[in-house]
């Protein structure tokens, strides 16, 4: 096409598209982005494309809630610059539904007299129109009170609603009646594409209301929360991110909040050009869990294990094609356990790792899953997603499992719950 008819089209369509609508390790560096990463001093007090592609369906995307906002609808002005445009209007829809947090630890200032003053800091956006606010567990975790800041001044107290470590979410609320809330929008994370325009904003370092723009470096990142569990389909960002950006959104192109920030890799607790967001997907099952009931409940086959690799073929007994999770240890007081699922019990050659003591074998003989419910497993991840995208505790799902010397196997696993860290 002549390029003269493809501006207009480009144009046309962008302004269609801007209805601004476990089990590795993980380094030492990775930092938590909260307020324990920003300490306050005590006395202070479309991505550019003409069709939306076709989503790999990766989870279920639940119902919008109906406490939800409408789609903003933003114009782009012919012969303007396009990246300022968007990067402008993503701001006037998202900034003000994100809120500065400051986490308060009540402090003596007299024989009998104590002050609530700000220990630390981060951000957090408005969920709903009933003053439900997301934001990071490490952010108000440990709070003898808390204080909201929004973008019009307005300083709200607020109270915890619910937790969950393992997923390092919270939810706080305030009082809806005192304070205009504007809800965010909240995108579908099989939409979400490495290259396309990633945009943060929050409150490094106390500073209100910052924008940051990067892409999406990787997706389906396995990142360990502090608890030690994997959150899965974490988002690899590039946008700068920095200490009191801590659960404030990752945005798209259209406003539409597709993550919460929660770490960066550092050594220096500062930005690198390597930050994570909690996909949205776990958060639309973790928060109206810890809005209805306070908590939220993992499920739980209680296994570790790692990606099977072809190189391990001989040793462990199996071919060389398979693909799948293989099974290192079991727990005895798991669900696995009860159902049959074998872990390794015998010494090979296999160097996984090395330790204080030196090298980490890999132990032999324990199944390898290679589908759960029929859909089929490539890695270790993959057991981890589905369960944390569709399941709940006491449900059933059914392993498909290679054992040596024994064939293939279905086990039946009545999914637990994930012992408790709160």
């Amino acid at each position: 096409m002549h390029r003269s008819k493809l501006l207009p089209l480009l144009l046309s369509a962008l302004a269609i598209s801007l209805a601004l609508t476990g089990c590795g390790l993980v380094s030492p560096a990775l930092r938590l982005l909260s307020g324990s990463g920003t300490k306050a001093t005590p006395r202070v007090v479309e991505e550019l494309v003409v069709a939306t592609p076709e989503p790999k369906i990766l989870v279920e995307k639940p119902a919008a809630a109906p406490t939800q906002s409408p789609p903003v609808q933003i114009q782009i002005a012919s012969g303007a610059d396009l990246e300022t445009q968007i990067y402008s209007a993503v701001y006037r829809k998202a900034s003000p539904a994100v809120v500065y947090i400051e986490n308060l630890t009540n402090v003596q200032t007299g024989q009998n007299t104590t002050q609530a003053l700000p220990e630390s800091q981060g951000s957090g956006f408005v969920w709903d129109t009933l003053g439900h606010i997301i934001t990071n567990n490490h952010v108000v975790e440990g709070a003898d009170a808390l204080q909201v800041t929004f973008t019009d001044g307005i300083v709200l107290p607020a109270e915890v609603v619910g937790r969950d470590p393992d997923s390092d979410l919270a939810v706080i609320k305030i009082d809806p009646a005192l304070v205009t809330l504007v809800p965010v929008e909240q995108g579908d994370i099989n939409y979400v594409q490495v290259g396309q325009r990633a945009i943060a904003i929050g409150n490094p370092f106390g500073l209100v209301g910052s924008l940051t723009a990067g892409i999406v470096s990787a997706i389906g990142r396995s990142v360990e929360s502090a608890t030690g569990y994997n959150i899965p389909l974490s988002i690899q960002t590039d946008a700068a991110i920095n200490p009191g950006n801590s659960g404030g959104p990752l945005l798209n192109e259209r406003g539409q909040v597709i993550g919460v920030n929660f770490q960066i890799r550092s050594d220096v607790r500062a930005n690198s050009g390597v930050g994570f967001a909690i996909p949205i997907n776990i958060v639309q099952r973790v928060a109206p869990a810890l809005i209805k009931d306070g908590r939220y409940k993992h499920a739980y086959l209680g296994v570790s294990g790692q990606t099977y690799s072809p190189a391990w073929a001989q040793e462990l007994g199996f071919s060389k094609d398979e693909r799948g999770a293989y099974v290192i240890t079991v727990r005895n007081d798991g669900p696995s356990k009860r159902s049959g699922l074998r872990g390794g019990d015998k010494d090979t050659k296999i160097v996984v790792g090395v330790d204080a003591k030196g090298p980490v074998y890999l132990p032999g003989g324990g199944d390898l899953i290679i589908s759960i419910d029929d859909q089929a497993v490539k890695t270790f991840d993959d057991v981890l997603v589905y369960l944390e995208s569709f399941k709940s505790p006491g449900e059933t799902v059914t392993l498909t499992v290679l054992r040596p010397a024994k064939g293939e196997l279905k086990l039946p696993v009545t999914l637990g719950e994930r012992p408790g860290t709160q």
